[in-house]
C-alpha cells in the first residue's frame, strides 16, 4: 500500500562524485538502492576526463569507460529491478587547473552539455519522464544539469564541506553557493551542512545519515579474521581511509606510546603521510591495509574499543562520521573526537577534546563495557537507517511538489 510520505512511481536521475563501481562506502549508492524499491532510478557515473583517460589508461575501470566512449560496449547497464547504471559515452576536458574563472566556467558549460547529452540518451532509452534530479556534491560537472535536463525537481545533496579541499575551493567558492541557490531543494547529512546550505537556499534540510546495518548487527557471529588472530588484546581499532587531512596522527602516536600494552589496529588504505609516519616504527601499531567492505564487520567485532581520532578542521567539522554508526551497530564502545556532528552520539560514545582525553576515555571504555551497554548502542544505531534518511528526502520533495 502506498505510503503518503514516500515517493512512489517517479523517475529519478542521480549524479555525483562517486561512480557505481567505487570500492568504498557510498551514501549516494545507498540512497539509490532505497529509492529503487518504489521508483525507477538511473545512477550516472562521473564522466571520464581526458587527463584521467591518459594517466590511468591501464586501469580496468578506465578501460571500461573508454570502451563505452568508443562505442565498443553498451554504457547503460541494469543493476537490478528499477535500477540502472550509466557509463557516459562522452569524454570531457580536464579544466580545473585553469586559473581564470570566466574561462573555466565557459569550458565547464561545454563539459556539462556533453555530460547532459549522454544522460539524456539514457533517459530517452529508459522512457523516463518528469525526472527528479539528485546531485551528490558534484558542483562542476553537474552545475548546468537543471537547465539542460529540465527536471521536475532538482536536489543538491551536501554530505561533506568540499570547499575546504583545494581542488574544489579554487572555483567552488563561487559556484557551489550558486548551485545551492538555484536548486529547488538542498539536503544535507548533518546539522552543520544544512545550516551552510540554508545561507543560500531557505529550502534546505537535515536528512540525517543512513547506515547499512544488517551485516554489522550480525558481526558477533563472524569468525575473527586470520590477520587479527595473533594481535594481543586489548585491541583499539579504527576502520576507514587513513588520510592525514582527516585523522590526527598525534593522537594515534600518543595512544600507542602511552599504552604500549594496547594494540592499535588500523584497517584501511593509507595516504602518503600515513605511509611515511613514525607509527610504522611502533611495535604495538598494526596496519592491516584496505579490506573488502563485506569483511569490515568482522574486523570491528575483533576490537575491544573503536576510535575515530578526527582532526577538527573545515573538512571534518560538518562531516557525519558514518563509521560511528557501524561501530555502534556491532555494539562496541566508541571513543571519538568531539565535533558538531558527534553531538547526537554523546549518550552512546566517549567524546574527547585532546590526545590525553583519548587515553583516559579508552581506559574508561574498557573498564565499564557491559552487555547492557552494548545492546543500547545497537538499538541506537538501528534508528539510523537509509529508509529513514531517504524518507526525509521524499518528504521534502513531496512538500515542494504540492506547493
Amino acid at each position: 500500500m502506498q505510503n503518503a510520505d514516500r515517493l512512489f512511481g517517479h523517475d529519478i536521475v542521480i549524479v555525483g562524485q562517486q561512480p557505481w563501481d567505487t570500492t568504498i562506502g557510498s551514501n549516494c549508492k545507498n540512497i539509490a538502492l532505497e529509492w529503487s524499491k518504489y521508483n525507477r532510478v538511473l545512477y550516472v557515473n562521473t564522466a571520464l576526463d581526458r587527463i584521467s583517460a591518459y594517466t590511468q589508461k591501464n586501469d580496468l575501470k578506465i578501460k571500461r569507460r573508454l570502451a563505452v566512449i568508443r562505442g565498443e560496449q553498451k554504457g547503460l547497464v541494469t543493476i537490478q529491478d528499477n535500477l540502472w547504471n550509466l557509463y557516459p559515452n562522452e569524454l570531457i576536458e580536464s579544466i580545473n587547473w585553469i586559473p581564470n574563472q570566466f574561462v573555466f566556467e565557459y569550458l565547464n558549460k561545454i563539459n556539462n552539455k556533453k555530460f547532459a547529452r549522454s544522460i539524456q540518451q539514457a533517459i530517452d532509452e529508459l522512457g523516463f519522464t518528469n525526472i527528479i534530479l539528485f546531485n551528490d556534491n558534484d558542483m562542476f560537472r553537474s552545475y548546468h544539469l537543471k537547465d539542460l535536463l529540465q527536471p521536475l525537481v532538482s536536489i543538491y545533496y551536501s554530505r561533506d564541506f568540499m570547499l575546504a579541499v583545494d581542488y574544489w575551493k579554487k572555483h567552488g567558492l563561487k559556484m557551489e553557493p550558486e548551485l545551492i541557490a538555484k536548486s529547488n531543494i538542498c539536503v544535507a547529512n548533518s546539522t552543520y551542512l544544512a545550516k551552510y546550505c540554508k545561507k543560500y537556499n531557505s529550502n534546505s534540510f537535515d536528512i540525517g545519515q543512513g547506515c547499512e546495518l544488517e551485516s554489522f548487527s550480525n558481526a558477533n557471529t563472524l569468525q575473527k579474521p586470520a590477520d587479527m588472530l595473533c594481535i594481543p588484546s586489548p585491541i583499539i581499532g579504527y576502520v576507514g581511509a587513513l588520510q592525514s587531512i582527516r585523522l590526527d596522527l598525534q593522537v594515534l602516536t600518543h595512544i600507542a606510546l602511552s599504552k604500549p600494552d594496547w594494540s592499535i589496529v588500523l584497517v584501511g588504505p593509507e595516504d602518503t603521510v600515513f605511509a611515511n609516519s613514525t607509527l610504522h616504527q611502533l611495535k604495538n601499531v598494526y596496519f592491516i591495509g584496505a579490506k573488502d567492505p563485506a569483511d569490515l564487520p568482522a574486523y570491528i567485532n575483533s576490537f575491544d574499543v573503536c576510535i575515530n581520532p578526527q582532526l577538527v578542521n573545515q573538512v571534518t567539522i560538518g562531516n557525519y562520521p558514518r563509521k560511528i554508526d557501524e561501530y555502534l551497530a556491532v555494539g562496541k564502545p566508541v571513543v571519538a573526537t568531539k565535533t558538531d556532528a558527534m553531538a547526537i552520539f554523546s549518550n552512546y560514545c566517549f567524546l574527547t577534546e585532546s590526545k590525553e582525553d583519548y587515553v583516559e576515555k579508552i581506559q574508561e571504555a574498557i573498564d565499564t563495557d557491559s552487555k547492557l551497554l552494548s545492546e543500547e548502542r545497537k538499538s541506537f544505531a538501528a534508528t539510523h537507517t537509509w529508509e529513514n534518511s531517504v524518507k526525509a528526502i521524499d518528504q521534502s520533495i513531496l512538500n515542494y511538489i504540492s506547493n
